[in-house]
């Protein structure tokens, strides 16, 4: 039996996938119903506000789901939000038995395992419990720290450069990385640089071609779509003119955010504002647009992540304050001497009391070494 449970939840949590990018601030979620050891309704949640992947589950298999097994990537809601508790449709079409990989942890959400077996239903929670939160990191550690997963991501050279003195940085990661890297582009609902970044080498911050690599569930590749871009800029120097708010390559519309100072010139908002941007104007911290304050926002807005893509004193803000969740570096095979370093203002006075990190992921793309590590502590 838990042979064949595990493979009806896999199948659940590769359906959780085909959503991917396009659920926040709601987790990935795949659901599987099975009766007599066939599989007859399958679904996964595809974005915030749409019916949750139990219910299209139950939709397909119709009257064949009474007396069926469910398997869930994430235990059934069991709230009022905007669209009725799961736990409830499913105790509605008379499922006898369901099995989740990982249990809620939203305290408006959880309790749906509960109601479930208070109703007869036949319950378990665990199995493949690390594939599936491994899947929703960014939901579970928004509900642990209450502010947006944030993912750092880099391209190193052996002696630890992101950037040659003049600031040119093109390219020291290999077309295999960059690829990648529009998968992460893909994954977290915005990208946020620097207007550092964006004067010395005005990027487009797009979509294009990704290698989801990343993500070993994936079998079918989801639409894709450009994430929110989001500018950290005290002084709104980002240029009106400025890539950003070109259309997308598959002719999307730009969404750009520029998190500017109290007190930016107001000229240069009202450019920006023209431009099709959203200004928002934060306290400054040190002289600069705070961070946090920059994250909290976000989330209030619905976005659960962000890849922090530069620059150096970017990076080493967001360090400094403990706000990185996770880190992609690609280091190449080269050596730049004097340069620019991954954080500019991140300091330690001893070996002792550098960041730790947990290393999760080496791997070879051509000659780049990929590296996924999480700090510790």
């Amino acid at each position: 039996m838990r042979d064949l449970d595990e493979r009806f939840l896999r199948r659940a949590l590769q359906l959780a996938e085909r959503a991917r990018g396009h659920t926040s601030p709601n987790p990935l979620v795949g659901a599987v119903l099975v009766r007599e050891g066939r599989i007859v309704g399958e679904g996964f949640h595809p974005r915030a506000g749409e019916p949750h992947a139990e219910v299209f589950a139950l939709r397909e298999a119709g009257e064949l789901a009474r007396g069926a097994t469910a398997y869930v990537t994430l235990e059934p809601c069991d709230h009022f939000g905007r669209t009725p508790p799961c736990s409830l449709a499913l105790l509605q079409a008379g499922v006898s038995r369901v099995v989740v990989a990982a249990r809620e942890e939203n305290p408006v959400a959880k309790g749906g395992l509960e109601r479930l077996r208070v109703g007869g239903v036949q319950v378990e929670a665990g199995l493949l419990e690390a594939e599936a939160r491994a899947q929703n990191e960014v939901f579970f550690a928004v509900q642990k720290k209450g502010l947006p997963f944030v993912l750092l991501k880099a391209a190193l050279t052996l002696d630890g450069k992101v950037a040659a003195p003049s600031g040119d940085a093109r390219w020291i990661s290999s077309e295999a990385s960059r690829r990648v890297a529009h998968a992460y582009r893909q994954w977290l609902p915005a990208v946020m640089v620097g207007v550092g970044t964006v004067l010395k080498d005005d990027p487009a911050l797009t979509v294009r071609e990704p290698d989801f690599r990343p993500f070993p569930l994936m079998v079918e590749p989801p639409p894709l779509r450009d994430p929110l871009k989001v500018v950290l800029d005290t002084e709104a120097r980002t240029p009106p003119t400025a890539r950003l708010f070109r259309k997308g390559p598959r002719g999307e519309p730009a969404r750009v955010l520029v998190f500017v100072g109290e007190g930016a010139p107001r000229a240069r908002v009202s450019a920006l504002e023209e431009a099709g941007a959203r200004v928002v104007a934060l306290p400054r911290e040190g002289g600069r647009v705070d961070p946090e304050r920059a994250l909290a926002f976000l989330l209030e807005e619905g976005v659960d992540g962000v890849l922090l893509e530069g620059g150096p004193r970017l990076a080493g803000a967001f360090l400094e304050r403990g706000l990185v969740d996770k880190l992609a570096l690609f280091l190449a095979p080269r050596i730049l001497g004097e340069g620019r370093g991954l954080a500019e203002g991140f300091r330690v006075e001893r070996v002792a009391e550098a960041l730790r990190l947990r290393l999760a992921r080496r791997e070879w793309l051509g000659e780049n070494l990929w590296l996924e590590a999480y700090p510790e502590g």
